[in-house]
Formats: structure tokens, sequence, C-alpha cells
């Protein structure tokens, strides 16, 4: 597997990759570890130094206070989330939700990551192109359901969607040359996804290489992108 290249942005630029003790984001770093054009590759996640949890925002303002001697940022890779928050299965009925789970569906699934675009985004270069890409779902988006279920995981991931809507509306104004991403993994062998999908999902490295890939090739708008990895567009 041939490992990707940032080549439209700078000579020499910075990433920051969220979530990097995990499947997706241990593979993102590890391909931008290797791209001669990243310069530095920073992960954070709950067992990084400094340390980040999206259930508490001082430590997140903490952290970027940190990451502002490495700045600036030019890409940032969020990798967060959760199926099962505190190990709640998806809802299948109505009857199956409680009001815990859908809370901490939404904050960890949308609050939270939110609250890094907040402390980090101040983070970002000006006057450059950078690139803030996020992982969503496709069953986040509610033209595309037709099934139903998965109450908290749908409804948190398309709140999340609408927040990085919002941001990369207000960023526009400022980062013309801002490219924001909700982005759509595919199917992919993690410990997040092994009880619904076994071993014939996706090997990690591949979907974050895809991914990487699709980033790259994404133009500048006033508006966020929502995109799988194989870069079609999925409808919000």
């Amino acid at each position: 597997m041939s490992h990707p290249s940032m080549t439209q942005l700078r000579d020499g630029y910075t990433a920051v990759v969220f979530g990097a003790s995990g499947a997706i984001g241990s593979a993102f770093v590890a391909h931008l570890q290797r791209d001669p054009r990243c310069q530095r590759v920073i992960g954070l996640s709950r067992h990084s130094t400094p340390r980040i949890d999206l259930d508490d925002e001082s430590l997140l303002e903490n952290a970027a206070a940190a990451m502002a001697a490495h700045g600036p940022v030019h890409l940032v890779l969020d990798a967060t989330g959760t199926l099962m928050p505190d190990g709640h299965a998806p809802e299948k009925r109505l009857d199956d939700l409680t009001p815990n789970a859908l809370a901490r569906a939404f904050a960890l699934n949308a609050t939270g990551p939110t609250l890094l675009l907040k402390h980090f985004g101040p983070l970002l270069a000006t006057g450059e192109r950078v690139v803030w890409g996020k992982l969503s779902a496709r069953v986040g988006s509610i033209a595309d359901n037709r099934k139903g279920g998965w109450y908290g995981y749908r409804a948190s991931k398309a709140a999340l969607n609408m927040l990085l809507q919002c941001t990369a509306i207000e960023w526009a104004r400022r980062r013309p040359l801002a490219v924001v991403a909700a982005l759509q993994p595919g199917t992919v062998r993690s410990r997040l996804s092994a009880p619904f999908v076994g071993s014939q999902a996706d090997d990690p490295a591949e979907a974050a290489a895809r991914l990487l890939r699709v980033l790259d090739a994404l133009p500048p708008q006033p508006h966020a992108h929502f995109v799988d990895h194989r870069g079609e567009v999925v409808p919000w």
C-alpha cells in the first residue's frame, strides 16, 4: 500500500490528530509520519501528553495552549467518537432509548468535537490552505436515512454535521482557503465496530490512506464538505 502525501498543503506542514490511540487515528499518524512534506505530526488522546478528554473542556483548552508553541497548524484530523457510549448498544427502537445514553452520544460525538474546533481552530494558519477533517458517519445523513434505528448515534452524528457546517461558514470569512469536511470512512475494523461488522471490514490503514487522499483533493468552499472515503458526496 502506497502512503498518501498531502500535496496541496505547504511543504513542511504541521498536523494534529485527535483520537490518535484509536484504529483510524493511529493509522492517520503513521501515514503522516511517512509523508516527507509533513514536518511535524502531533497525536493527542486520553493517553497523550498533553492529554485531551472530550468530557473536560479545561483539558482541551490546556492542550491547545500547549500546542500553540508548535503552530501554526495546517491539518487537523479528528478521529474521536463513540458508537456505544458507556457500553450502551445502538437503539433499534424508541423503547430502547434512555436519557443518559442519548446525552452521552451527543457529548462524545457532537459537543466534544465542537469544543475541539473552538479551542484548536485559532491555531490554524491564515492566508493559506488548511484542512480540518472530522470522522462522521453515513448514518448521520438525514436525507439518506431509510431504515431508522440507531437513534443516538444517528442523531449525534447529524448534530455533528450541522456544527461542522456552522463552523465552516464562520471560518470562511477569515480563512477563505480552509477546507472543513465531515468524513464517512466506510466500514473499518476497530474495537468500536467489532461487535457489528466482524473481520470483513476494511483495514484501518487503507481507510485512513483513502481519506487523506480525499481530503487532499477537496477544494476550499464557504461551507463544509460531507464525503465518503471514495470522495463521493454524501447528502446532508
